[in-house]
């Protein structure tokens, strides 16, 4: 019983010291998390629509529950061929801060984030995941939750 009251103190001061603006990954879940494709314009360019088409096969083999993405046109661009792979919608979450409602929806799935530059930080700095964030183009980092710490983080390179 001692233990048991011991640890609830020790989680409870844990999650007091977090720093502001913190989000907590729920156990069980990933997070697939990239950039949108290269572009010229407000819109992805060839190269850009070659990286989108090529993320379908880098998560080959992975099983996705949700895919999301800002209301941005390059972004879902950028979703758009692994969601018709995948027979998913692409769910919008806006703002400049996803991460609270994408751990919320996500929590304990296989999630991708197609995000850009702002949200990217945002997401990255919210979870207190290790340096650098996933701004290059082709850059594709899999988020899991450590049991301490900062979260796990897998970098991929994906597209041409």
């Amino acid at each position: 019983m001692f233990r048991r009251c011991f640890l609830l103190c020790f989680a409870a001061a844990l999650a007091g010291c977090a720093a502001p603006g913190h989000v907590a990954m729920p156990a069980g879940t990933t997070l697939i998390i990239l950039r949108h494709g290269d572009r010229d314009t407000e819109d992805l360019n060839e190269k850009g629509i070659a990286r989108a088409q090529a993320l379908v096969a880098a998560l080959d083999g992975i099983a996705i529950d949700a895919i999301y993405s800002p209301g941005i046109k390059r972004n879902l661009d950028t979703a758009a061929p692994l969601a018709t792979a995948r027979g998913l919608p692409v769910q919008r979450i806006q703002g400049e801060d996803p991460t609270a409602s994408l751990m919320a929806l996500g929590a304990g799935k296989t999630i991708v984030w197609v995000g850009n530059k702002g949200n990217l930080r945002s997401v990255w700095d919210a979870l207190g995941a290790p340096e650098p964030p996933p701004l290059d183009y082709g850059d594709l980092y899999i988020v899991t939750p450590a049991r301490l710490g900062s979260p796990r983080v897998e970098h991929r390179r994906f597209g041409p």
